[in-house]
């Protein structure tokens, strides 16, 4: 490692992005993280510390980079590396980031080209933190977190799962897509709006998505055709602005968003325990699910067989819990910020904002975002549109964009709420 990291300028439509590496076996995943930033047409340097690479070598980062790589402020020296790096970088992001590097970072200690870096870095800075559970759950890595989150940085929540050996529990590195997802959007919005995503700090959220299912007998149900994507987006957006996030899902398949506590559920009836369980101390809740509306009244244990007349059975339906209106109406305290979502079309009784906007004052919520989904409009697509209602009256149009972008706008109107409570 006698080479230094590249001092050719970098256009301004690529932007600067030092991946980190420190030494926990999940520095491995830490290549497909490099791959993403890579292939999407970001500038790359990643600064590893020397434990990392004893994980992963040299040379397999300099592949993948297209740079030389380095761990310490001598080698390339005439460029002032410890400095330069952060000073021109518009992202650092250290992923698998160690009990050892974030109390270094928290104490502002500087031992290496890594700890120099997030000394000099005055852009945003995410930390994926991989550990055991009891190193993560430890008072010292606690009080480190607590104050790398005070000063605007982004700690990510690892991830529930298979750690080294045997072991399970949190502090697995969360899937390196949606760091990468979580990362990017940190870096987008600080580059359209110059927020550094920290508003949601300190802040506890819950989250619904997917579609719920009442089941008739053991084989078929009454289902509906929500993806869960806009319900992620929003828990993934929510994480990336420091939010503490809990999302409630129901029957989505899509990957754990990084940083957020997911509860599956099936049914309606356990949405909505899960859902008002978690909004007891959370300061918003976001209804992004589409509950059924109904469920067959009774279940039949046995599978429901065709008959040789032809005749098919009857299914008397009954309603199934009004969450969003319950929540609206019975909020466990004062605080809390709902919003709801409608998805609506239009018919001979009104049009789909005529039917938002009675929805809005039945319900009760402080904000409805209003899809129309004539011709199966919105579900599973990747992109979205919308009005943001206010209980204050305001309308907001949403112009189609991403998912994410939606979410953004969302969430730009609860912290206004919470901050006027």
């Amino acid at each position: 490692m006698t080479s230094s990291p590249s001092t050719a300028s970098t256009p301004p439509s690529r932007p600067r992005v030092v991946l980190g590496v420190s030494g926990g076996i999940a520095a491995y995943k830490a290549c497909e993280l490099l791959r993403l930033f890579t292939e999407s047409g970001h500038d790359v340097t990643v600064v590893p510390t020397e434990a990392a690479l004893r994980f992963v070598g040299a040379p397999t980062w300099a592949a993948l980079s297209g740079k030389p790589v380095s761990t310490d402020v001598w080698t390339g020296v005439e460029g002032v590396p410890h400095v330069r790096l952060g000073q021109t970088a518009d992202l650092v992001v250290v992923a698998p980031a160690t009990a050892n590097v974030l109390a270094k970072a928290a104490h502002g200690l500087a031992d290496d080209l890594l700890t120099n870096t997030l000394l000099t870095a005055r852009c945003p800075v995410v930390f994926a933190p991989a550990m055991h559970t009891e190193m993560w759950e430890h008072p010292a890595t606690t009080a480190n977190v607590a104050t790398l989150r005070q000063r605007g940085s982004l700690v990510i929540e690892p991830a529930e799962g298979r750690l080294t050996g045997a072991d399970t529990g949190k502090g697995r590195l969360p899937d390196p897509a949606e760091i990468f997802a979580v990362a990017t959007d940190v870096l987008a919005r600080a580059a359209t709006s110059g927020r550094e995503g920290s508003d949601l700090a300190g802040r506890r959220v819950v989250v619904s998505a997917g579609g719920t299912r009442e089941y008739l007998d053991p084989v078929r149900f009454l289902g509906n055709r929500s993806s869960g994507l806009q319900g992620y987006a929003l828990a993934r957006t929510a994480a990336a602005r420091g939010a503490e996030v809990t999302l409630v899902a129901a029957n989505v398949t899509l990957a754990d968003p990084a940083g957020v506590k997911v509860v599956r559920v099936e049914t309606t009836a356990q949405m909505q325990a899960e859902v008002v369980a978690a909004c007891q101390d959370a300061d918003a809740v976001v209804m992004a699910a589409a509950p059924a509306d109904f469920r067959p009244a009774t279940f039949t244990d046995a599978k429901i067989k065709k008959t040789d007349d032809g005749a098919a059975p009857e299914i008397v339906l009954a309603q199934t819990p009004d969450i969003l209106a319950g929540i609206s109406h019975d909020r466990p305290h004062g605080g809390l910020v709902v919003v709801g979502f409608a998805a609506e079309t239009g018919d001979a009784a009104g049009t789909v904002m005529d039917h938002a906007r009675a929805k809005l004052v039945r319900k009760g919520c402080d904000l409805l975002v209003v899809n129309d989904v004539g011709g199966g409009k919105v579900f599973g697509a990747a992109d979205n549109e919308a009005v943001v209602l206010g209980a204050d009256g305001d309308a907001t149009p949403v112009p189609r964009g991403t998912k994410s972008a939606l979410a953004h706008v969302i969430w730009d109107r609860v912290t206004t709420l919470l901050d006027a409570r």
